[in-house]
């Protein structure tokens, strides 16, 4: 059986989310940030994060090859949309936009003090990484301004960003004039997968 390894409302809920998708049984199991950092958790995952995936003594990191690996095993699931290659190299595409660039931005606003003690420092780490990020987000909310999912149709790419946005609301930033971005997140957050992994992860 599948086991996912997660933290709750991180990006470990993306594959959450697709593995309620396929519909396949799944093991998923909460961790925290000390589990993570034991000598247990590390000879699983040597990076120390999460999503970890797990079958039998087979194990898979990185949300982007998680999520990969699941649309491969499940095509049936369409993660990726419609499976027309140009379909999903678009879903691959902002995939990796919203894994490299956006939630870069945001590790940077919650981990600023790793780069330094100094508070100046980190104060304006976490300025310069929320102008990006707001920067990043606009171009989110202009690809969602005349259609309701990322790609045009649903994908898991979706969930990547509405977990993201979830992050965007506690941190209270200012997302004045991004239109569309309300009424995507409310439209994702609906989606029956979403409120299963939601409820699974004690966020609802």
């Amino acid at each position: 059986m599948l086991k996912l390894y997660y933290l709750p409302g991180a990006c470990s809920l993306v594959p959450h989310t697709a593995l309620e998708w396929i519909g396949v049984d799944f093991d998923a199991q909460a961790v925290d940030h000390t589990i993570i950092k034991s000598p247990e958790y590390l000879a699983l995952n040597p990076n120390g994060q999460v999503p970890l995936l797990q079958e039998g003594s087979w194990t898979l990191t990185q949300n982007v090859a998680i999520l990969d690996y699941l649309n491969d095993v499940y095509p049936q699931a369409k993660l990726y949309g419609s499976g027309d290659a140009r379909a999903v190299a678009r879903a691959r595409e902002w995939l990796a936009f919203l894994n490299a660039d956006l939630h870069k931005a945001f590790s940077l606003i919650f981990g600023a003090a790793r780069f330094s003690e100094d508070e100046s420092v980190q104060n304006a780490v976490r300025q310069a990484a929320t102008a990006q990020a707001l920067t990043l987000l606009a171009r989110t909310d202009r690809a969602l301004a005349a259609q309701d999912y990322l790609t045009g149709e649903r994908t898991i790419a979706d969930v990547y960003l509405y977990v993201i946005l979830r992050w965007a609301y506690a941190l209270k930033l200012d997302l004045s004039g991004m239109s569309a971005l309300p009424g995507f997140f409310e439209r994702i957050e609906a989606d029956a997968g979403v409120q299963a992994a939601l409820k699974q992860q004690g966020l609802l």
